[in-house]
């Protein structure tokens, strides 16, 4: 069952309320800061490595900014341990809505809740920003605690391969995806430079798919 906007406001504001930064035991969640980027970058090589260029949530966010406001970092005694970030997408015709992810935690702190406290943090502050849906592709199994779920994504589609069951929504606007169907596209203010680093990540990825593989 989606959230709705009340549900937002009531229980993950409530339960982590949005500010400039919240702290725990040696832990801050905080906006990103343009400092962080180089640390940012490497933590998604190491939850996800190049393969991440080459996802089809990549095509709705590269050459884009995050949508505003919305993208956090959690520092655990200074160094960043986890990222998350909230893109503006459309989901299908003239549907405003927005992208969640890379979501990624270090694999020394997945332990804690961070992930969690990312998600929660960044869906409160989606609330407080008056956005009406968020969607991702992910574990239902995982995202379904936050409210997320299939059941009013199965006609939209992604730029790229993906796996329907794994295209997820949560409305923060009661009604937000009724009736949602089409292609789901960028919408986000461009970023006007061009990340070098992407494109020879996604050229190699195209060499190894030409390579001959090991039976």
């Amino acid at each position: 069952m989606a959230l709705v906007n009340s549900t937002v406001s009531s229980t993950l504001i409530d339960l982590f309320p949005p500010r400039a930064a919240v702290s725990g035991p040696g832990i801050v969640l905080r906006t990103e800061r343009a400092g962080d980027l180089p640390a940012r970058e490497a933590l998604l090589d190491e939850a996800f490595g190049d393969v991440r260029f080459a996802k089809a949530s990549e095509r709705l966010r590269e050459g884009r900014l995050a949508a505003a406001g919305l993208s956090f970092v959690a520092t655990h005694h200074g160094r960043l341990v986890g990222t998350v970030r909230l893109w503006n997408v459309t989901a299908g015709q003239a549907r405003s809505a927005l992208l969640l992810g890379p979501l990624a935690v270090s694999a020394d702190m997945r332990c804690c809740g961070l992930g969690g406290r990312l998600m929660r943090h960044a869906l409160a502050m989606a609330a407080v920003r008056d956005h009406d849906a968020v969607l991702l592709v992910g574990d239902a199994d995982y995202y379904s605690r936050f409210g997320f779920s299939a059941d009013k994504t199965g006609a939209l589609a992604m730029p790229g391969a993906f796996e329907a069951h794994r295209l997820l929504g949560l409305e923060l606007r009661p009604g937000a995806l009724n009736g949602a169907r089409g292609l789901i596209a960028a919408a986000g203010r461009p970023a006007h430079r061009i990340v070098a680093r992407r494109s020879q990540a996604v050229a190699r990825l195209s060499q190894a798919d030409a390579m001959p593989r090991a039976a």
